[in-house]
């Protein structure tokens, strides 16, 4: 189509100026020069599939973390269009899991009582049940025990009223969208915006999926293919906390993959399955970094992994992980920046109400003197100004 060939050219442009603009920054944020910083360019080269793509978008990277969560309810085509109404560079526009017959839907969780309106549908009263969700006794409704047709008859509600109690004005909007629909509306949006709408997608409880077998990477890939964007080039962005899934797909697409990572102690429910002794803190020192970049070219830390918090909350020194991952060739897109106070550092929260907005502004400019890549927000208009004021700063 024609907004390809601009596209490329102009992604071209984009990439020159803003690997340019990082490296007038610093390397997004680190002194030039200083010691282990790596330059603009080497740090979004990125992994065996050579960059691509990514490597236009604007540094930091601004990421609509499931839309606009913070104003709408999460993974509903309300979230993610008012996402790129605000200017988003990325939308994350699916944590992927399975229908009983087989079709990938956008939702949080499998469990999808406290995203939808399922418990007032009494002809699904006895789907409600208990799980192992990754050794986690879980009980709800899960979409694996749904067909698609019946999932449609839902509609979305907001995860968390209590914090974000205006979002309620929006229950029973949407209804919940498939992959499918996602890579329509995307290149739909692309073709009506004049630029190419980047999304960010994320397999949820692979392993657990497989042993059902739903297993999701294929089913992504047969998307991705259909709609041509498989490619280094493309505009999709694969992540998952598990590096398995990671690895599957480095074998089945070309584009830009991510490995989530959770806090240090953890381990990633691939390898508890495998007997693999690793945790998250063994994935992130040089040699586990290294190792993730053979087959993937991002990682997405939590933000505690990029700067730690004491027992009050309050922010610790910088760790190594941003000039070990760059040092790797590896991006950061870590997660997930929020305006209220009961998610900012308590350095950052302002008054009693754990529900009002803190300091983000100050909390953001402190992540992107790190010289992270991106981060995933639940405002990203806040997001937005607060990497406008660190770029003028």
């Amino acid at each position: 189509m024609g907004i390809r060939k601009s596209q490329e050219s102009r992604g071209s442009q984009l990439g020159r100026r803003s690997v340019l603009g990082a490296a007038m920054l610093g390397a997004g944020g680190a002194v030039l020069g200083a010691p282990g910083a790596a330059s603009a360019d080497e740090r979004v080269s990125g992994g065996n599939h050579g960059g691509g793509g990514y490597r236009s978008l604007p540094v930091p990277t601004v990421i609509a973390h499931r839309g606009t969560s913070g104003y709408r309810p999460e993974h509903t085509f309300g979230s993610y269009s008012l996402a790129l109404d605000m200017g988003a560079d990325v939308i994350e526009a699916g944590d992927l899991v399975p229908t009983k017959d087989g079709h990938l839907v956008c939702r949080h969780e499998p469990e999808i009582g406290g995203t939808t309106d399922v418990s007032a549908h009494p002809e699904f009263a006895g789907r409600k049940t208990t799980k192992s969700l990754d050794g986690v006794a879980t009980t709800g409704w899960f979409t694996e025990d749904f067909t698609l047709a019946e999932l449609k008859t839902l509609r979305a509600k907001e995860r968390i009223p209590a914090t974000r109690q205006r979002n309620t004005l929006y229950d029973g909007r949407w209804e919940i969208p498939t992959f499918e629909e996602v890579l329509k509306w995307r290149e739909r949006e692309s073709e009506e915006r004049g630029k190419e709408v980047w999304i960010h997608v994320e397999t949820k409880h692979p392993t657990y999926f497989r042993k059902l077998g739903l297993g999701l990477e294929e089913r992504v890939a047969t998307l991705l293919r259909k709609y041509g964007v498989d490619k280094k080039n493309s505009p999709v962005f694969l992540q998952s906390f598990e590096p398995t899934s990671i690895q599957r797909f480095d074998k089945l697409v070309g584009n830009p993959l991510v490995v989530l990572l959770s806090s240090a102690n953890s381990r990633p429910y691939d390898f508890v399955d495998a007997g693999d002794p690793r945790t998250v803190a063994d994935l992130i020192t040089p040699k586990g970094l290294a190792e993730i970049a053979s087959y993937a070219q991002g990682i997405g830390p939590t933000l505690d992994l990029v700067i730690p918090k004491d027992k009050d909350g309050r922010l610790q020194a910088p760790t190594t992980l941003v000039k070990d991952a760059h040092a790797a060739g590896l991006i950061l897109h870590p997660y997930t920046m929020r305006n209220e106070n009961t998610f900012l550092p308590a350095d950052f929260k302002k008054g009693t109400d754990p529900n009002a907005y803190g300091d983000a502004f100050g909390a953001f400019k402190t992540y992107f003197a790190t010289g992270i890549d991106g981060v995933f927000s639940d405002n990203c208009d806040t997001a937005l100004l607060a990497r406008e004021d660190f770029r003028q700063a």
